[in-house]
């Protein structure tokens, strides 16, 4: 399989708006921009709220057969050039080879009807991408022989903190740059919960008869955030610090995270540093290590930081445990029992 090209959110407005293909492919960490652009795939195939819901139809992995995929394929756009299909919620990373199989068979089926618009809407933690843009994963290459593939990144920190202003605009408040700035440090990076906080400050302050935001009606009404991502995960166990991995696990829960997903991210970064450390011992420079991993020079760092603070021995019994934990979760459905045995266990 020749390695894909992947696309930006950019490329699919563009395509959208000039024209789109059969298929793409939703995936990356950025939920929330997955959402908008399914609403402008909406918005600009099922314009008539009259026809939509015979030209919008929407399949969620609870229920999902690929027959019924191939039933929704079938039927002709009521009173439009297109009909939009929005398959959501498969987990890739848990998937079985032949459910695999029988899914493709029927995307292979997509240039026959093309007058659809399908939209595979995968979760940040619902596939492997492997190392893109040039290593990406057999599933991600599987898949892009019938979808185009879209990658929807976390925006940058400017980029966020900008796009908070715009929606304080929207809503009639004005907020200061370095008021956006730190609002991602009090309310997190997470396009949804900002969001909702802006709107809910937002509201406050002209309920309040003010138009501008302020640190103190944020403290006052926005929700603080506590964000943990797999590094966090990692170093803990690494740190033999067993409250906080537990703490870490109790957040991924109350998020309803995949255990299998959270596994395999942990895996990953214990992967990372074992290759990190790898090339550090034969001489290489961060900046060379850091080209080498496609990885920023600042995770690396971290990452060193963490394998300094720890030893060659104990990164390789944490990769054993891991193998273990993945092999207990995937013979019995032992959920977070498993992770938990994993954190005890290091």
């Amino acid at each position: 399989m020749a390695t894909p090209v992947i696309l930006q959110e950019a490329d699919f407005r563009r395509e959208l708006k000039d024209s789109p293909r059969s298929g793409y492919l939703f995936f990356g960490d950025e939920d929330y921009l997955k959402s908008y652009a399914v609403r402008l795939a909406r918005e600009t195939l099922c314009p008539d709220p009259t026809f939509a819901a015979f030209n919008e139809m929407r399949i969620d992995a609870l229920d999902f057969e690929p027959q019924k995929l191939m039933d929704a394929l079938m039927p002709l756009p009521m009173m439009a050039d297109k009909k939009l299909i929005v398959l959501s919620g498969l987990n890739f990373t848990a998937m079985k080879k032949s459910d695999l199989d029988e899914l493709c068979a029927i995307l292979e089926t997509l240039n026959d009807y093309d007058y659809n618009l399908l939209l595979l809407v995968v979760a940040s933690d619902g596939i492997d991408p492997g190392y893109l843009p040039k290593s990406p994963s057999e599933t991600l290459k599987r898949l892009a022989d019938y979808l185009a593939p879209v990658q929807f990144d976390h925006p940058t920190d400017r980029k966020l903190a900008e796009w908070v202003g715009k929606h304080f605009a929207h809503n009639g408040v004005s907020a200061s740059p370095s008021f956006c700035a730190s609002m991602l440090e009090f309310c997190g990076h997470s396009m949804f919960a900002l969001a909702n906080e802006v709107d809910k400050l937002s509201f406050y302050a002209l309920s309040h008869e003010k138009t501008e935001a302020t640190d103190a009606d944020m403290r006052k009404v926005c929700t603080p955030a506590v964000e943990y991502d797999a590094f966090a995960f990692a170093n803990a166990l690494m740190d033999s610090n067993r409250e906080l991995a537990l703490a870490i696990l109790a957040d991924y829960k109350f998020r309803r995270m995949d255990p299998i997903a959270v596994l395999g991210n942990i895996l990953r970064v214990f992967c990372d540093m074992e290759q990190i450390y790898a090339l550090q011992k034969s001489g290489l420079p961060v900046p060379a290590i850091a080209s080498a991993m496609k990885m920023k020079e600042y995770p690396v760092k971290l990452y060193l930081r963490s394998l300094n603070n720890s030893s060659p021995e104990r990164l390789r019994r944490a990769i054993e445990a891991c193998a273990a934990a993945d092999t207990a979760l995937k013979l019995s459905p032992q959920g977070y029992t498993a992770l938990e045995v994993l954190v005890c266990s290091i």
